[in-house]
């Protein structure tokens, strides 16, 4: 692939708290403990406070492997990388994500990506100690509605299912229609075969959610060291259970994210999440619901259950997993459980991680360094052959197509659109006009004014209609804008939030993976355009 790089600032599809970030605005520094550098990862070292149980740690990931490997004996394991975690010079990168089926749109891969790169750069950069990307699945979360479907070539395929509870607990036997619609839309061309047996493995030969999503992230870059873990465990759950016990009764995870958002608010920053007094759910197989507290008993919403405080502190005692953090503890929980050194997330993700450092401190957790993860477009020799035709660079793409065409027709028509000239020979005689009105009477100055007002709203006018009768003379032309937006943007938002992987693994094989590995730098922060 060619890459070109843009800035962030530079799309209009990033906001300004994350632009402000990357560019060490002074006002977000309280709000985050190291620079998302490699200066930020050495100084972290320094003050690292690992709280993971390293040997359980391996345990527990040792037999959730188990999965794969009873289905596939040949499938490779990142063993090694499992291992190595039970080393105190070993630190994890980690990314999180739902459980989109089919791996969702193009940024759930971008983000694994994203891990091992950074791994592999901190290992160049700290030789001395081992990095292993660990991707986080959010097997606990409940919105099956933002999970159950992908867009692939223009075609939703969607899982309808009448789900309830934890995603990564569903049993996957109803998804065969949308598998079958999946694995026609990638056809048998090219690598085509080989994507269908992957996703036909991950969705027919496994009982739930979580285990055929570690089965197909795990067929797709195990390979490159990805550890996958699952976090629905009792074991790990009890490792964390003073902390879940504390903060339902405490309710700190409230106050200090609610004294954070109150200050980040005063910078306009746009809030991403709103706690609540208790930030767990409760959770078994179909039911995941919220804890209140309401006459001095602790109840599940929707339920009967409910529990005095002793009775609270007993269950979260014999039964830890059946108390599931949101998405204000879920970091918290994360950073616990493992020895991590950086998250990487999406740009809405790292304004919410802005928001819980307070608590981290609280409780005396290190906060990580956040990296925003890397974003693409990868553009075809098709599309990029229009887009050289019509003389465009790469940061004019994301522009709007309305927007791309004006400035094209303003660049390449032979006739003058602006009439600002005009316009100017037009105020000054205005001046005149107003100057003359006011010496008869004072009171005529602002009927001329507004006269003026009218005349300009006039002009503007016209000028717009030329535009847009040169622009029908150059309709043939411009067509081909309305093309590669099409096919760079589908839906109108950026290609990575809309479009799935499968067609490009089609044509490429898992050199498309190699290759957006090749072309990501974590920690240059800029978009990647990429024409494959």
């Amino acid at each position: 692939m060619d890459a070109t790089c843009i800035s962030y600032k530079d799309t209009g599809y990033f906001s300004k708290t994350v632009t402000d970030y990357l560019e060490d605005q002074p006002n977000l520094r309280s709000f985050y403990s190291y620079r998302p550098d490699l200066k930020g990862f050495a100084e972290i070292f320094s003050d690292k406070k690992v709280t993971a149980d390293r040997p359980l740690l391996v345990n527990v990931l040792t037999q959730q492997y188990q999965s794969i490997s009873a289905v596939n004996a040949e499938a490779v394991i990142p063993q090694g990388n499992i291992t190595a975690l039970a080393d105190e010079n070993t630190y994890t990168v980690t990314t999180g994500h739902q459980l989109n089926i089919f791996a969702g749109p193009l940024y759930f891969i971008y983000k694994i990506i994203s891990a091992i790169k950074l791994a592999r750069q901190l290992k160049d950069a700290f030789p001395d100690k081992n990095f292993v990307p660990v991707y986080w699945m959010a097997t606990e979360d409940h919105d099956f509605a933002e999970i159950n479907y992908t867009n692939i070539g223009g075609k939703k395929v969607q899982w309808s299912l009448d789900a309830a509870g934890a995603t990564g607990r569903l049993n996957t036997k109803t998804i065969r229609d949308a598998l079958n619609q999946y694995k026609g839309v990638l056809g048998m061309e090219g690598h085509g075969a080989e994507l269908a047996e992957i996703m036909e493995t991950a969705y027919a030969k496994f009982d739930n959610l979580a285990d055929s999503t570690r089965y197909l992230a795990n067929a797709l870059f195990g390979q490159y060291g990805l550890v996958i873990i699952d976090a629905d465990d009792a074991r790990l759950k009890k490792h964390f259970a003073e902390i879940i016990t504390r903060d339902v009764i405490e309710q700190n995870s409230y106050k200090n994210i609610m004294a954070t958002t109150a200050l980040l608010q005063l910078l306009n920053v746009h809030i991403q999440v709103n706690p609540r007094e208790i930030n767990f759910f409760y959770l078994t197989d179909g039911l995941r619901e919220r804890i209140v507290f309401e006459n001095n008993r602790y109840h599940i919403l929707n339920t009967e259950i409910s529990f005095s405080e002793a009775e609270l502190r007993t269950e979260i005692n014999e039964y830890p997993e059946r108390f599931s953090p949101n998405v204000a503890m879920r970091p918290l929980y994360q950073e616990y459980i493992l020895p991590n050194l950086a998250y990487i997330g999406g740009g809405g993700e790292l304004v919410y991680w802005l928001e819980l450092k307070a608590n981290f401190d609280h409780y005396q957790i290190d906060f990580p360094l956040l990296i925003l993860r890397n974003s693409g477009l990868v553009m075809s020799q098709e599309t990029a052959t229009k887009v050289k035709k019509m003389g465009l660079c790469h940061v004019d793409l994301f522009k709007s197509a309305d927007a791309i065409k004006s400035d094209w027709v303003k660049k390449h028509t032979d006739h003058d659109l602006s009439l600002k000239d005009e316009w100017r020979e037009l105020s000054l005689i205005f001046e005149k006009i107003k100057l003359r009105a006011c010496k008869i009477d004072e009171t005529l100055s602002p009927s001329a004014a507004a006269v003026q007002a009218r005349l300009k709203h006039a002009i503007d006018n016209l000028e717009k209609k030329l535009l847009r009768a040169e622009k029908r003379n150059y309709s043939t032309r411009l067509e081909q804008i309305d093309s590669i937006k099409a096919d760079l943007f589908p839906s109108g938002g950026l290609q990575e939030r809309n479009e799935n992987f499968g067609l490009f693994y089609v044509k490429y094989g898992q050199a498309f993976i190699d290759e957006l590995i090749n072309n990501f730098e974590p920690l240059a922060f800029k978009f990647d355009v990429l024409t494959a």
